[in-house]
């Protein structure tokens, strides 16, 4: 089987042709690894394989797939890891020189709990510094080029993963949200990326950013992206916010009815802009639900126009607080646009922080509240496709030298609140450019964010879609 067919294939797929014993794990992961070789050097989503760790555990879920063998539920599953996370033994760059020669002594919750389900562990993905920005560029690494377009961006901290995940570098790439990580790369990709509940899945160190940031799967389809959750999500030890509840299964639960569900949907959240063609392709999503007999309605919450000061607040205090450190010594080799936030919330002083954060949880509550009375709310992802990557704005949009937010306002908000909430493709703009759908839900419901992904998914398949690589890349 060709390498393009099988870095394309579904993990739940792949676990079916190895119980058949009509592929090997060993074959298939070369294969893959030989692929990212010849194709990642222009795109630039991986910062190193680690062929001799994925080679080991496909000959381990080789012999797993023998007679006799006991199978674990993603064995033999190729898998990359963002490089923002404790790997044990491996540098763990950060995207940063500051930080470009660590190496951790221990693997993070959930990358040790992928990698004890089975996973092949095929490489790292990059990320802008510190995962500060929601353009995929590093002073590091250079730019993480969007596999539908060279120098577009590919989107946020999780760039990488989402940049492998639509090149066909496997099935599951692992990201990380903390104002939309996950889910913006998944919209400018054109692949599908889950935020699930705040703790759902453990986050160890946990980060000093007042509970914002969540890990999540990117994958190609809806079912690989309920496996990945699954396997990562439930208690530990180390994250005293990880939710208690164990998982649920995921992958066996996806079919539902979405008949009756009340969905809201807010083209802008009462403030934001969007370019138009991605608010078309939204709206036209957004018909499918009611297609499927959902009862949907055109809502402006009273709490949208309340996340912009937040969120400009929030975001250069929690940067401040993790990346202070370095800034003397670093600063002529970090991030212009990092250094200037970082410089704009050293105002900031102890009452400002507690009267804000008074302002945010009033602004979470109203959120929870607003979801008592729908089962989802419907928005865009990003308000733009992908734009040149050495921008922090489109050239068409206000100019700025730190805040990204502005096209971004869509996200944030429920990275604040811990709920789940998805992008999932829905279209591409007039330029040729994937566009995703949000897709939220109440805390906790994150089966529900995945039933109604799935039922969208059904009704308008999109993982046939591929980017013509060598074309983008060229």
């Amino acid at each position: 089987m060709e390498s393009e067919e099988l870095g394309f294939m579904p993990a739940a797929d792949l676990r079916r042709e190895y119980a058949a014993r009509r592929l090997s794990p060993v074959e298939v992961t070369r294969a893959l690894l030989a692929r990212v070789e010849a194709l990642d050097p222009p795109l630039n989503a991986m910062t190193m394989l680690t062929p001799e760790i994925a080679l080991a555990q496909a000959r381990a879920a080789e012999a797993a797939y023998a007679p006799g063998g006991s199978p674990r539920p993603l064995e033999g599953i190729p898998v990359t890891i963002k490089d923002m996370h404790h790997t044990k033994g491996l540098v763990t760059a950060l995207g940063s020189h500051a930080t470009k020669d660590w190496v951790p002594d221990v693997d993070a919750p959930c990358i040790a709990r992928l990698h004890d389900s089975g996973t092949v562990m095929l490489g790292k993905t990059a990320v802008p510094e510190f995962g500060w920005k929601g353009v995929s560029q590093s002073t590091l690494s250079g730019i993480t080029h969007n596999p539908w377009k060279r120098g577009y961006n590919a989107g946020a901290s999780s760039a990488g993963a989402a940049a492998a995940s639509a090149a066909g570098f496997g099935p599951l790439h692992l990201g990380s949200d903390g104002g939309g990580s996950v889910r913006m790369p998944a919209h400018f990709c054109g692949v599908y990326g889950l935020k699930p509940t705040y703790g759902r899945i453990p986050y160890w160190p946990v980060p000093n950013n007042d509970y914002a940031t969540h890990m999540g799967p990117l994958t190609r389809t809806v079912e690989d992206s309920a496996m990945m959750l699954k396997a990562m999500a439930g208690p530990h030890p180390w994250d005293h916010t990880s939710c208690e509840t164990p998982p649920a299964d995921y992958p066996s639960l996806l079919k539902a009815d979405l008949r009756g569900k009340r969905i809201a949907y807010s083209p802008d959240l009462g403030h934001a802009r969007v370019d138009a063609d991605v608010a078309a392709l939204v709206e036209k999503a957004v018909g499918v639900f009611e297609e499927m007999g959902a009862k949907v309605e055109l809502v402006t919450p009273a709490w949208g126009k309340l996340g912009p000061e937040l969120a400009r607040f929030f975001w250069p205090a929690g940067y401040l607080a993790r990346a202070n450190m370095y800034l003397d010594e670093w600063r002529d080799r970090m991030d212009p646009g990092l250094v200037a936030m970082m410089d704009a919330g050293r105002s900031f002083t102890a009452e400002q922080y507690h009267v804000m954060r008074a302002r945010k949880l009033e602004y979470v509550e109203a959120i929870h509240r607003f979801f008592a009375d729908y089962d989802f709310l419907l928005t865009p992802a990003v308000s733009t496709p992908a734009f040149p990557a050495h921008l922090l704005q489109p050239e068409d949009w206000p100019q700025h030298p730190w805040d990204w937010l502005m096209w971004a306002e869509f996200s944030y908000p429920f990275n604040f609140s811990g709920n789940p909430a998805a992008s999932i493709p829905c279209g591409f703009s007039d330029g040729g450019l994937p566009v995703g759908l949000q897709i939220v839900g109440p805390r906790f419901d994150d089966l529900g964010v995945l039933q109604a992904s799935y039922a969208f998914e059904q009704a308008r398949p999109w993982a046939q879609h591929r980017p013509l690589l060598a074309e983008a890349v060229a």
